[in-house]
């Protein structure tokens, strides 16, 4: 991945918007504050409801990004995560991070064409 490629990376807006990080395996150079500062900025802009991070591929999430996304509720936005690794599944588990953020395994280019057709 070259360096000039974000690391947050926006697939859907509305009420669900959807981010991800391009398939990244470790989020290793994520800057916490730009992500933080995009995803408010989203939340502002669109009138989001619910946030979902596609972790697809994510095998490795920061402490500081598990951080963020607890603290992305005082934003008034539902967060999920769709597709994590089993290893960031068990960091969600022992965090209890997955109490307070819905997980779930979705088929996110159905789920897009099935928007396209309705």
């Amino acid at each position: 991945m070259s360096d000039d490629a974000p690391a947050l990376q926006v697939y859907q807006t509305g009420e669900v918007t959807v981010l991800g990080f391009g398939g990244q395996e470790v989020l290793e150079q994520v800057n916490i504050a730009d992500c933080r500062e995009q995803i408010t900025e989203l939340v502002r802009t669109t009138g989001c409801k619910t946030l979902a991070f596609d972790m697809t591929g994510v095998k490795l999430i920061p402490s500081g990004m598990l951080g963020l996304l607890a603290s992305l509720r005082d934003l008034g936005v539902e967060v999920q995560i769709f597709n994590p690794s089993d290893d960031v599944r068990e960091v969600l588990e022992i965090t209890n991070l997955d109490e307070v953020i819905t997980v779930r395994e979705v088929d996110l280019e159905a789920e897009q064409d099935t928007e396209a057709e309705g």
